[in-house]
């Protein structure tokens, strides 16, 4: 198969992409009311001068659709803000964020690579980005529960899981239009975990309005992913009621160590790097880092290990059926991300508990579930409640739905026919997406992503790679870093796909500057080579991305 490396003059060839038109409305005129599409209130309309940290020079809208009041008594709105880059390249990029949105993050495009300063704003897209129909900071009365406590609301649940891409999606593209006086050429969509699911919900719901898609680490299977995080708290509280403690540091290096003296060489090297995660899954026993004694340095207690493969099972109703995913060994799972959203956050408010304790426990509580549950906001009370959730008995909650909530918060949230994807209207269209996740992603399961593919790629016949391509990242957790190659561009070859017909093939990578967690791999680079093929050594010399091909 015939490779291609997406770096070099390629990538300098679409980051320097001819500007096609220049304003034909000033930026203080969308305020005026003949500017603004019906729907939308233009609250603000400002020129903005280049900066160190967004070095274009652009116009800066922010607006927001008509307030409502939810069945909670409070008011809702999908407010956003769009950057219209004064050097624009004709193309339009949606901004999916993550968490449980709720805050309008602003409009740069992040290409969600490790080079955070790559933006889609920096390239000359034109950007929007939204806080999904809800203001996270609007419940303060709720203390850390406070962002999940739209989920009281229906319509919020909805444009949270859908109706505010689809509501505003048009909007913002109106708006684009009217400012540079000329269609869009074409128009994109990014995001990565929550919002990583938002565009696998956008090629299902909306197949029409993205020409590509790049889709990193999803949460696709929001709802059901979110029961892991009841599974873990009440794994690790068996070996210590003090989450923390239940796992030092060190004791995850122990397990990265034994992943990787059992897995390293598989893909032909030893590098730190396990590529064939597959092969790792046969090859790596946890029992075998089981202390002999107590006392004894260097290995796990049998409680720990317990721990670590009831977690690797993933949550089960009474009958042993799976309620999400597996989930693979990979050393990863020793890097700062994997800690913080599993063992131990560095928030001193929330008592450093995990993120899966806090933020997710208060997800899991008001928005996951029908119908929605009051939780005490304090890291106290939102632990307890994910100690005492009934996996088992209450995992059917994520399907419920009552009179007022007249869809499930899996209906909502979950790509229809995620799981049996086929994507057809999509695909007909003649759109692409590019996915991406990593092996070591504490959050979302690349065990998900990859049957997702799967089954994606059974119903189109072996030819879901003619408009879907999925990498795997060994060593990334929750995004880009970790004991990984972070330095990598999935945006660029999704653009030449779309616009150019290339069909992307291995994607180069190396290390950023930033990445303490990979120092042993910096200098050298790496391939990642879209799914079914694993990236294996050829035996050359050097330390380029040549010593690698797919297979």
């Amino acid at each position: 198969m015939k490779r291609t490396l997406w770096c070099g003059a390629a990538v300098l060839a679409l980051l320097q992409a001819p500007t096609f038109a220049v304003a034909a409305t000033g930026c203080v005129d969308l305020t005026s009311g003949g500017a603004q599409p019906a729907g939308v209130e233009i609250t603000e309309a400002v020129e903005t001068p280049a900066t160190a940290d967004i070095p274009v020079d652009h116009c800066l809208v922010r607006g927001k659709t008509p307030d409502r009041v939810g069945e909670d008594g409070k008011t809702y709105a999908i407010r956003f803000e769009l950057r219209l880059p004064k050097a624009w390249n004709g193309r339009f990029v949606h901004q999916f964020n993550g968490g449980n949105d709720g805050a309008v993050v602003p409009a740069l495009g992040p290409v969600l690579g490790g080079n955070k300063a790559d933006t889609a704003l920096a390239r000359g897209y034109a950007v929007v980005s939204s806080d999904a129909g809800h203001d996270g900071k609007a419940n303060p009365d709720k203390g850390l529960a406070g962002g999940a406590a739209f989920g009281f609301d229906p319509q919020a649940r909805r444009d949270y899981g859908y109706g505010a891409v689809a509501t505003l999606n048009p909007l913002a593209e109106a708006l684009v239009e009217r400012y540079y006086g000329q269609k869009i050429a074409f128009s994109y969509g990014i995001g990565s975990s929550n919002g990583g699911r938002h565009g696998m919900v956008a090629a299902s719901r909306t197949p029409q309005m993205f020409d590509g898609i790049l889709s990193g680490y999803p949460g696709f299977n929001l709802p059901k992913a979110a029961l892991q995080h009841a599974l873990d708290v009440q794994a690790w509280s068996k070996v210590n009621p003090e989450i923390a403690k239940a796992f030092s540091r060190d004791d995850m290096q122990v397990l990265a160590k034994g992943i990787l003296n059992a897995c390293d060489g598989l893909d032909g090297v030893k590098d730190g790097i396990v590529a064939d995660a597959d092969a790792c899954e046969a090859a790596f026993k946890p029992e075998t880092l089981a202390c002999a004694k107590e006392g004894d340095k260097d290995c796990l207690s049998p409680a720990q290990i317990d721990a670590l493969v009831t977690s690797h099972k993933g949550p089960r109703n009474a009958k042993g059926e799976q309620l999400y995913s597996t989930w693979v060994w990979d050393p990863g799972m020793a890097s700062n991300n994997w800690r913080g959203w599993k063992l131990e956050s560095p928030v001193e408010a929330w008592g450093k508990r995990p993120i899966i304790g806090v933020m997710g426990a208060a997800s899991l509580a008001q928005v996951f579930i029908t119908p929605p549950t009051s939780v005490g906001g304090s890291p106290e009370e939102l632990q307890t409640f994910l100690l005492n959730f009934d996996i088992a008995g209450q995992a059917s909650k994520v399907f419920a739905k009552d009179a007022t909530f007249t869809e499930s918060a899996a209906d909502v949230m979950i790509p229809p026919g995620a799981d049996n994807p086929d994507l057809k209207a999509f695909r007909d269209a003649g759109h692409k997406m590019i996915v991406f996740h990593g092996n070591a992603d504490p959050v979302f399961s690349v065990v998900d992503t990859v049957n997702w593919y799967r089954k994606l790629d059974q119903n189109n016949g072996g030819k879901a790679g003619d408009f879907v391509k999925l990498y795997r990242v060994p060593g990334m957790p929750h995004g880009a870093g970790g004991p990984s190659y972070d330095d990598f561009d999935f945006f660029s070859p999704l653009v030449a796909w779309v616009e150019e017909g290339k069909v992307p093939g291995a994607v180069a990578a190396g290390v950023t500057p930033a990445n303490k967690e990979a120092e042993h791999l910096k200098g050298t680079r790496f391939l990642y080579c879209p799914y079914p093929q694993v990236t294996r050594a050829t035996g050359a010399a050097g330390t380029g991305e040549d010593r690698f091909a797919c297979q």
